[in-house]
């Protein structure tokens, strides 16, 4: 039997293995803004059964060989941070004005019979305008941050009031918004099925939000439990050495 260890959470779970994501997702369970807490633990807010879960790790870890991504984990600093713009960063500047265009024309089109796709339309015109400005911050202030770290022996006297915690427990919160938004969006559109008179455009949409969906779980995913908790680690290394 495959051993998964009930004490680690499940973002350390999907940090080990990257393709274990999908059986959280399967159940409906937040493995990046939700990552620090326990298999038992997501179960129980959510109401799902916690020997079903291990279950499924275990049967999609004995048939599933591990996935050739690279292990993030055992990345540089510098290293992930230049993988997430150039993998997370550009997909949202490349499909955030697509589905927004699409939304805008579901929601004039079809809003009568589909009030709901109205409301998504607002709810996407907010998401878009979030996630452009976080990730210039980010790009701006809080990654150029942890790249420096990656070869600091000491303290870099340019972070915000000498620490990385503030910036990102403020993106950790915007990633909170996020997730709440794109369940939101999925709660609208009955888990994104189309209805039987959805147009092409509709069904495309929808399938783009849920491809949206999947992307920003790993992408929070490797900056919640990943990039921050090792840029955080490695700050409290430098301000040992010195007090030591």
């Amino acid at each position: 039997m495959i051993e998964i260890d009930v004490q680690k959470t499940i973002g350390q779970l999907v940090v080990e293995r990257l393709d274990r994501a999908r059986v959280f997702e399967a159940f409906g369970l937040d493995y990046c803004c939700g990552g620090k807490k326990t298999i038992g633990e997501a179960c129980a807010e959510k109401g799902k059964n916690a020997d079903e879960v291990l279950a499924a790790l275990r049967e999609h870890d004995a048939a599933t060989p591990p996935a050739s991504e690279r292990d993030w984990g055992q990345a540089t600093l510098s290293e992930l941070v230049d993988h997430i713009v150039a993998t997370h960063h550009e997909y949202l500047r490349r499909e955030l004005p697509r589905l927004q265009e699409m939304a805008a024309k579901v929601a004039l089109v079809h809003g009568d019979r589909h009030p709901e796709m109205v409301q998504v339309h607002e709810l996407f015109k907010r998401f878009q305008g979030d996630q452009e400005l976080h990730m210039a911050k980010e790009e701006a202030v809080l990654f150029p941050m942890c790249k420096l770290l990656d070869t600091a022996t000491e303290m870099p006297r340019t972070f915000c009031a000498g620490t990385l915690r503030h910036p990102i427990q403020a993106m950790e919160r915007e990633h909170d918004i996020a997730g709440d938004d794109l369940s939101e969006m999925r709660r609208l559109t009955n888990d994104f099925t189309p209805p039987p008179d959805a147009c092409n455009t509709f069904r495309v949409l929808l399938a783009g939000l849920a491809e949206l969906e999947e992307d920003m779980h790993m992408h929070i995913h490797k900056e919640n439990n990943i990039l921050f908790p090792r840029a955080l680690a490695k700050e409290d290394s430098l301000r040992a050495a010195k007090a030591g």
